[in-house]
C-alpha cells in the first residue's frame, strides 16, 4: 500500500489554519484596498459608523466602493441595489462551482461560507477541493480562508476610516494597484488549459470594449461573454471533470 493511501487526513483545524496560510498573501494585497474603502467612503459622506456597518454587513468590496459613491451622490436605493446587483453577479458563478463540494454540508455551514465567500477564498477554496485527497474536512479550509478574509477587511476598513478622518483626498494615496495586482495574481495559477484562455481572453476583451457603459453593465457583459466562450471551449476541447464530493 503506498504512503499516499495509508496517509491519515488533516483535521478540522489543521485544515482550519492551512485555509488561513493560504489566503495570506491575497489579505496582504487587499490591506490597501479596505484602506482606501474606509478613507473614501467617509471623506465621501458616509458616516464612520456607516461604513464600517458597510464592512461587516455587506462585505463585498467592489460593490461597496460602487455602493458608496452613489450613496454620497444622492443615488436611488432602486438604482444602488441594482447596481451592486449586477457586480455581484460573479458570486453565482462561484456558488455554482462550489456546489458539489458542498451539497451535503448542513445550512449551519452553507450559510455562514455564502456570506463569507469573497474572490480570494474562492480560488483558494476551489484549488483545495480540486485536490485528490479524501479529506472530509475540507469546508474547514474554506472556513479559515473565509473568516480570515472578514477580519482583515473589517481592520483595514477601520484604519482606513481613521486615515481619512485626518487625511484629505485618499485616492491621491496610489494604493489602488495593489487589488490589481491580487487580482492578477489569483487568475493567473488558474489558467490551465485552452477553454480557460479563451475565457479570460473573451473577457478581458469585453471588458475594454465596454467600459463606458454606465452602471458597470460593461463588467456584466464581459462576464457573460467571457462564460459563454468558456463553455464554447469547453466542447471544443474537453477535459476531464473533477468528480470529488464533499461529505
Amino acid at each position: 500500500m503506498s504512503e499516499k493511501n495509508t496517509k491519515q487526513p488533516l483535521t478540522r483545524w489543521v485544515e482550519f489554519f492551512n485555509g488561513a496560510k493560504a489566503i495570506f498573501p491575497l489579505e496582504v494585497g487587499a490591506i490597501p484596498f479596505g484602506i482606501i474603502f474606509g478613507a473614501l467612503a467617509v471623506t465621501s459622506g458616509l458616516s464612520p459608523a456607516g461604513t464600517m456597518s458597510m464592512s461587516l454587513f455587506v462585505f463585498a468590496g467592489a460593490s461597496q466602493f460602487i455602493a458608496a459613491g452613489l450613496i454620497a451622490s444622492g443615488t436611488g436605493i432602486f438604482l444602488i441595489i441594482a447596481t451592486t446587483f449586477i457586480v455581484n453577479l460573479r458570486h453565482v458563478l462561484y456558488s455554482a462551482t462550489l456546489a458539489p463540494y458542498v451539497k451535503n454540508l448542513p445550512q449551519k455551514w452553507l450559510i455562514p461560507l455564502g456570506f463569507w465567500l469573497t474572490d480570494e477564498a474562492f480560488v483558494v477554496t476551489i484549488q483545495r477541493y480540486q485536490e485528490k485527497d479524501t479529506s472530509p474536512h475540507k469546508h474547514w479550509f474554506f472556513f479559515g480562508a473565509a473568516i480570515f478574509m472578514y477580519i482583515n477587511w473589517a481592520a483595514f476598513t477601520f484604519v482606513g476610516i481613521k486615515a481619512g478622518q485626518s487625511i484629505k483626498d485618499p485616492a491621491s494615496w496610489g494604493l489602488d494597484f495593489a487589488m490589481i495586482v491580487t487580482f492578477i495574481g489569483m487568475l493567473i495559477p488558474m489558467i490551465k488549459s485552452k477553454s480557460i484562455i479563451l475565457a479570460v481572453v473573451s473577457a478581458a476583451v469585453s471588458s475594454v470594449l465596454f467600459n463606458n457603459l454606465p452602471y458597470q453593465m460593461g463588467l456584466f457583459l464581459a462576464a457573460i461573454i467571457g462564460i459563454t466562450a468558456g463553455v464554447i471551449g469547453q466542447s471544443i476541447w474537453p477535459s476531464a471533470q473533477e468528480d470529488e464530493t464533499n461529505e
